[in-house]
């Protein structure tokens, strides 16, 4: 057992299985390698929460080469990994090399709890009926410290115009059923930039970690949209009792800040007519 939950928080590593760059710009896998080698100056470290769009191409190559960085840092400190599934990773690849998409652990007395939030061929996110029922009966019966869960579309809105149709849809049912169990914070990404707030009933903090394969400019004026080169992480603790606390760490390179993308008002519509939501039931 453990006083405290000392966990990595990354996301959007983006990678590919053939080596091509993000946008055709960004090294992703560079990018995680540089992010861990910051990460190993934090010092202990029990979990690895990668919170879903692992992979941009959906290879299974992509997957190994995630599973080939995080597992060995992970085996070196004693920590666990929880992988969940983003928008962009495809699921029998993504089950193939990381194991289930839906998964239950139990790290020093807390209990981690991966929740699929994905919708194929789909950038936005939605829970239906049979995961959140799944997840009701996980939580039936309360951990010794805890529950923590790990998704990809966090269950609190947007800051920028692009995500808000490419958001998680109806996160109600999902807040209900947290607030009436023992979940003490919730682990998301999607948003590329760092978010950390509170929802539900109780008030339950919710980290969005920042991306490793960009960083989305959360002040540009809309209704552009724009992302700039720039890799970071969350390092976030959980003690056994008490309050959370949470540190956005970045792992700089010398092109840090340069344009990756920058949409107008076009572009991020046919993004949204693409993926996002629509407003059907």
């Amino acid at each position: 057992m453990t006083d405290h939950l000392r966990i990595l928080h990354l996301s959007d590593t983006h990678l590919y299985g053939d080596g091509r760059l993000h946008y055709g710009l960004v090294d992703t896998l560079a990018a995680l390698d540089r992010v861990l080698v910051r990460a190993g100056e934090a010092g202990a470290i029990d979990l690895i929460a990668a919170s879903g769009d692992l992979s941009d191409d959906g290879s299974a190559a992509s997957y190994r080469l995630l599973r080939d960085r995080l597992e060995p840092w992970a085996a070196a400190r004693g920590a666990a990994i929880a992988y969940a599934m983003g928008n962009h990773d495809l699921p029998d690849a993504f089950e193939d090399v990381l194991g289930l998409r839906e998964t239950v652990q139990e790290v020093g007395g807390f209990r981690v709890v991966t929740v699929d939030t994905t919708v194929a061929r789909a950038g936005y996110g939605r829970i239906g009926t049979e995961r959140l029922e799944r997840l009701r009966a996980v939580l039936t019966e309360p951990a010794l410290n805890g529950t923590v869960v790990v998704l990809h579309h966090p269950p609190v809105p947007p800051t920028t115009r692009l995500f808000d149709t490419l958001r998680l849809v109806d996160p109600q049912p999902l807040l209900d059923v947290c607030s009436a169990s023992d979940v003490r914070l919730i682990l998301a990404g999607h948003y590329h930039h760092a978010l950390v707030t509170e929802a539900g009933t109780r008030g339950i903090p919710v980290v969005v970690a920042p991306a490793v394969a960009n960083t989305t400019d959360v002040l540009w004026p809309p209704p552009r949209e724009r992302a700039e080169r720039g890799a970071s992480f969350a390092l976030v603790q959980l003690p056994a009792d008490g309050a959370v606390r949470a540190h956005v760490v970045r792992a700089p390179a010398a092109d840090d800040g340069e344009t990756v993308y920058d949409l107008d008002a076009d572009a991020v519509a046919r993004i949204a007519a693409d993926s996002g939501w629509d407003g059907r039931p």
